[in-house]
């Protein structure tokens, strides 16, 4: 991957989704063959800093400008997902089927959304306007889901 590209991605998105102004957000290139996701963020809301990570050594995505808008988004949510994360917290007891079942609820709505942006964003103002299918390659296919199940017959 061409470092200089990415890092010139980074500054367009941070421009594009108005982030320069209100955080300080550092890019570092993961280079590390432990690290198994394509791309993470930590969030100091009170410094009001973060740290976007993009896995450079084997990213599961293809386009990696999709990931930097993707972590992008995850910041600029952020004070939403934390109102809500504690709201959860206050509604329900840690560790027991209902909070498990509203928290991921949550979380996997809060991924959906941002995955949804992220494409609407990259179709507006992307670069490259190609969507990753890296997950759907590790995932099992609709057959092989059903091999071994018992026939209806």
């Amino acid at each position: 991957m061409d470092k200089t590209k990415i890092t010139a991605l980074f500054n367009k998105w941070i421009n594009i989704l108005r982030i320069i102004n209100n955080f300080d957000v550092k890019l570092e290139l993961v280079e590390d063959p432990e690290f198994k996701k394509t791309g993470d963020i930590k969030i100091d809301i009170d410094d009001k800093k973060a740290i976007i990570y993009l896995n450079v050594l084997n990213p599961k995505y293809e386009n990696i400008e999709e990931v930097i808008v993707h972590e992008l988004l995850h910041l600029k949510l952020y004070p939403l997902d934390q109102l809500t994360e504690n709201l959860i917290d206050s509604h329900y007891e840690v560790n027991t089927p209902n909070y498990d079942l509203v928290y991921m609820q949550f979380m996997t709505n809060l991924e959906q959304t941002v995955e949804e942006l992220t494409k609407c964003f990259l179709l507006a103002f992307g670069d490259n306007k190609e969507l990753s299918y890296g997950r759907c390659k590790s995932v099992k296919s609709f057959n092989e889901l059903y091999e071994g199940l018992k026939s209806l017959k």
